[in-house]
C-alpha cells in the first residue's frame, strides 16, 4: 500500500501501517467509535481539502494544526529551544507546505507524544524531518504504523536536551507524558493534565469522551514527578487552551479540588 493512502482512523487521526477493520484506539473505552462506524480516510485524501494551519501559540512555541480540523480538533506544538526544536504530540495532517514552513522555523530534533489520541501521522513527521518519536514504554501496545523512528524510554522522566524533560505523569494512560520546559519556564500536556475552558485551571481523567474520572493515587503520582519542576505556562492540546501564567500553582490547587470532589473527605 502506497503511503500516501495508509490507512487513517477519522475519528481519532491515527494512521495505522496497513489496512484493518477496526481502530483499536478508538475501541477503548477511553475512546469511541464513531456514530456512524467505522470509517477510514488517507494522507492523500487529506490533501484534497485540508491545508496546514501554522501560528504563534506563545513565546518561541509554534501552534501546528489543520483548517478545517481533523479527528477532535487538537494542535501540535513546536517548542523553539535553542538545544533543538521538539514537536510536542503530531497532527494527521501533513503537506510539502507545512514541511516547508517548519524548516524555515529550524526543523525538528525531537518528536514527542503525549498518548495514543494524538498520534496522528506521527511516522510521517518522523520521517519527514529525519526525527525520533519519544513515547512512554507503557504506551507501546498502542502504536499503530510501527517504525524504527519510534524511541520507547522507561522510567518516570527522561530528557530529550539540556532543559528539555519528558515526565511520565500517568494520567488517561499509563504511558501518559508532559514536557517540561524549563528555560521556557512551561509544561506542555495536552490532555494529560487538562486545560479548561476557564484556563486557570486543569482537570484529570481517564476518559474525556466518556467521563470516566482518574484514579486519586493516579493524579498523587502525577503531582509527586511534577513537584520539583519550576513552570508557569501550561500548553494544552488544543488552540489557545493555555494557562498564561502561575502554572504550577494552576496544577496543584486544581488536583486539590479534583480530589476534594472525588473523595468528598470529611
Amino acid at each position: 500500500m502506497a503511503i500516501m493512502e495508509l490507512p487513517i482512523c477519522v475519528t481519532c487521526g491515527v494512521q495505522y501501517g496497513e489496512a484493518r477493520p477496526d481502530c483499536p484506539i478508538c475501541e477503548d473505552e477511553r475512546q469511541y467509535v464513531g456514530w456512524d462506524g467505522q470509517r477510514w480516510t488517507s494522507l492523500a485524501a487529506l490533501r484534497a481539502d485540508h491545508r496546514g494551519r501554522i501560528a504563534e501559540e506563545g513565546p518561541d512555541v509554534v501552534g501546528i494544526g489543520a483548517e478545517p480540523p481533523t479527528a477532535i480538533g487538537q494542535r501540535a506544538l513546536l517548542v523553539r529551544a535553542p538545544s533543538g526544536n521538539v514537536l510536542w504530540d503530531a497532527t494527521t495532517h501533513l503537506d510539502d507546505a507545512m514541511v516547508r514552513e517548519v524548516n524555515e522555523l529550524g526543523g525538528i530534533s525531537a518528536i514527542a507524544i503525549s498518548h495514543p489520541h494524538f498520534y496522528g501521522s506521527m511516522i510521517e513527521w518522523a520521517h519527514a524531518f529525519d526525527a525520533p518519536v519519544y513515547i512512554h514504554a507503557a504506551d507501546r501496545r498502542w502504536v499503530a504504523r510501527p517504525d524504527d523512528a519510534v524511541v520507547y524510554w522507561e522510567g518516570d522522566t527522561h530528557e530529550l536536551a539540556d532543559g528539555l524533560t519528558l515526565v511520565n505523569a500517568g494520567v488517561h494512560f499509563a504511558g501518559g507524558q508532559v514536557l517540561h520546559w524549563r528555560d521556557g519556564r512551561a509544561v506542555f500536556s495536552g490532555d494529560i493534565l487538562q486545560v479548561v475552558n476557564d484556563r486557570d485551571w486543569l482537570s484529570f481523567m481517564y476518559s474525556y469522551p466518556n467521563f470516566i474520572p482518574e484514579r486519586p493515587r493516579t493524579v498523587r503520582r502525577a503531582l509527586r514527578l511534577l513537584e520539583p519542576y519550576d513552570f508557569d505556562r501550561v500548553y494544552g492540546g488544543w488552540w489557545r487552551k493555555i494557562v498564561y501564567t502561575d502554572g504550577k500553582e494552576a496544577v496543584r490547587r486544581s488536583a486539590d479540588r479534583y480530589l476534594s470532589f472525588a473523595l468528598d473527605d470529611e
